[in-house]
């Protein structure tokens, strides 16, 4: 049987922004995972999650073409990544075989809401990489990020794919988002080998190193948000208010270059700094596109952490889910939590995932 883990991510700065080809963003990968196991079968295949097993789905052989019992199912995602590795696959080679492939998540709350923490990137990315461990494919990062790039975006459709960025690289990472559009174009002139095995125009990813002195803390809303759809809102509204947006992209990288040098000069100070300041440019963009990043309840959360000498702001598209605080690790949080906890907010106990290294696992 083989097992793989993919890690849940949170976006530290750079939202909305990073969307557009080329802006940069800052996301942590976390100890969170989603895990798959694969194993050999023979007359029938099945897909399985521990999250959902009312839905599982089986499926059979059709010459090389997978053929679903259930098209009625959970799972578009896996499926997407199933298909896309499998033509990878092939075009390498590998005959097809008959597998059950299960699937369980650590990165949504007991009773079933999200966190936020990017499961359907995760998901993705550990699909891919159990079955090019399963089909015995050679795989870099970059290949693994590519092919469950292109997976991810044939179900959501948008997005900076940065949360299978931080799925793959683990750690921090600094990503630059690549051009949707040559991709597009690319899938119908090029073979999938050669797209996974060439540069991306703008994409680029960086690892980051945290300063010793930072910790990172987590608070959930308990409320879960849709990214896809508060995305396609502001890209509404920004087609009508091209000027603004165009000043609210300059100040984005702006901003998050200045938090990544912070990140190479390991200067905490310089870092909150980074964070207040990107809070401030989401705000603004919040008040032209009338979409609420920042709920009532995520403010109240940074506005307490910032009372305790933190840096505070949204995670990811807000809207509910997660927000993120820096702060010394010489301060004391009790207070801070315990305030939180009065105002229905809730500390997750999650850690930075370290850079992940594919020959180690």
């Amino acid at each position: 049987m083989i097992t793989v883990k993919a890690p849940g991510k949170l976006y530290i700065a750079g939202e909305y922004a990073v969307v557009e080809t080329g802006y940069p963003s800052i996301i942590v990968a976390l100890n969170q995972f989603v895990t798959v196991e694969i194993s050999q079968s023979k007359s029938y295949g099945s897909i399985v999650s521990k999250q959902y097993r009312d839905d599982s789905v089986l499926w059979r052989r059709q010459g090389d073409q997978m053929i679903l019992d259930n098209r009625d199912n959970t799972f578009n995602y896996i499926i997407s990544a199933i298909r896309l590795t499998e033509e990878y696959a092939q075009a390498l080679g590998r005959p097809m075989e008959l597998y059950d492939l299960r699937v369980n998540s650590d990165l949504d709350s007991p009773n079933g809401k999200k966190y936020g923490l990017g499961s359907s990137a995760a998901v993705t990315v550990a699909t891919v990489k159990g079955l090019c461990q399963f089909y015995k494919l050679p795989l870099t990062k970059s290949q693994l990020f590519k092919l469950s790039a292109i997976a991810h975006l044939d179900v959501q459709g948008n997005g900076s794919l940065g949360d299978i960025a931080a799925s793959v690289y683990g750690g921090w990472i600094a990503y630059w988002s690549f051009d949707r559009d040559w991709l597009l174009a690319a899938r119908t002139q090029q073979s999938l080998t050669e797209l996974v095995n060439q540069p991306w125009p703008s994409l680029k990813i960086t690892q980051l190193t945290q300063p010793d002195n930072l910790r990172l803390i987590i608070g959930w809303t308990g409320t879960p948000a849709s990214t896809s759809h508060l995305v396609d809102k502001v890209a509404i509204q920004k087609s009508r208010q091209h000027q603004i947006y165009a000043e609210f992209l300059r100040d984005s990288k702006n901003c998050l270059e200045d938090l990544i040098q912070g990140f190479k000069d390991g200067s905490l100070e310089r870092i909150k700094a980074g964070i207040k300041r990107n809070r401030e440019i989401l705000q603004q963009l919040a008040d032209f596109t009338k979409v609420a990043i920042e709920t009532p309840t995520l403010k109240k959360m940074c506005d307490i952490a910032v009372e305790n000498t933190a840096a505070a702001k949204s995670s990811g598209a807000g809207g509910g889910d997660c927000g993120i605080v820096v702060i010394d690790k010489q301060v004391n949080v009790d207070s801070m939590i315990e305030r939180w906890k009065e105002n229905g907010i809730t500390r997750l106990a999650l850690n930075v995932h370290p850079v992940i290294d594919l020959n180690k696992e």
